[in-house]
């Protein structure tokens, strides 16, 4: 719109995050999950973005994104936890988040972001194990040598809508075991007592790769409002994202 500012920064780190599994524990348990989650972003999440200097650009209703000025700091954000969610007790739900973070050019417009820098964080999040924190090449760059923590090369994958392969990291602590252990997902589910509902991903018709990152957040958007109608079912934005860029019978 005429008058509204948009200013172009360079090098910032990006965190995107969701829940492994989200569909399955909203099929399975949806008021333990939904409370299970508010209390994590409370007493774990929310926190260690503020110690870490991070700032919440959005949430979804399994996910979230954050901007950091400087890359450690995202990455000892994402890893301190990580740590404290492999710590939970109890009987309720057990919460594991996948994190992505790659350091890029993003596009500021009001409170959001956009730009190649955001996408990156995204698709590198799509790739990451529960439980585990990924990093893109540009990140690790940022913070080689100047952590503790251990980066194991994951080798270059080729991620949905990224022009080029992206060589990812792995990040522990040292003296961790090389991967965080995998959520169970084989034991089979019943389907929920409700009318189920999915928001398929749009297509970006604009033939600008920048405005990518905006069609996918209007998706979660609208997914994140369709999860407050308790009458439905509503299909988590990881399961439906699988079928993007893909001709499919619906």
């Amino acid at each position: 719109m005429a008058g509204e500012r948009v200013e172009r920064r360079r090098l910032a780190a990006v965190l995107a995050a969701d829940v492994a599994g989200y569909s399955r524990l909203m099929g399975t348990d949806e008021v333990g999950t939904l409370a299970a989650l508010k209390s994590h972003r409370r007493e774990i999440v929310d926190p260690a973005i503020a110690q870490h200097h991070g700032r919440i650009v959005k949430t979804t209703g399994d996910g979230l994104l954050v901007e950091f000025a400087s890359a450690v700091d995202a990455v000892t954000c994402a890893v301190a936890v990580q740590e404290k969610m492999a710590d939970q007790s109890g009987e309720g739900p057990r919460i594991q988040f996948r994190v992505g973070i790659n350091v890029g050019d993003i596009i500021i417009d009001g409170d959001d972001i956009f730009g190649d820098g955001v996408n990156v964080a995204a698709r590198v999040e799509a790739e990451c194990e529960p439980g585990g924190v990924c990093l893109s090449e540009d990140a690790f760059r940022q913070v080689r040598g100047k952590t503790t923590f251990v980066f194991d090369d994951l080798g270059e994958k080729a991620l949905k809508h990224i022009e080029r392969p992206v060589r990812l990291y792995f990040v522990r602590p040292n003296g961790s075991s090389p991967k965080p252990a995998k959520l169970e997902t084989d034991a089979p589910l019943s389907l929920p007592d409700k009318p189920s509902i999915a928001v398929l991903p749009f297509q970006n018709m604009s033939g600008d790769p920048e405005q990518e990152y905006f069609a996918d957040g209007m998706v979660e958007d609208i997914i994140t409002a369709l999860s407050r109608f308790k009458s439905l079912f509503v299909i988590a934005r990881n399961s439906s994202f699988t079928y993007k860029g893909k001709a499919v019978e619906i």
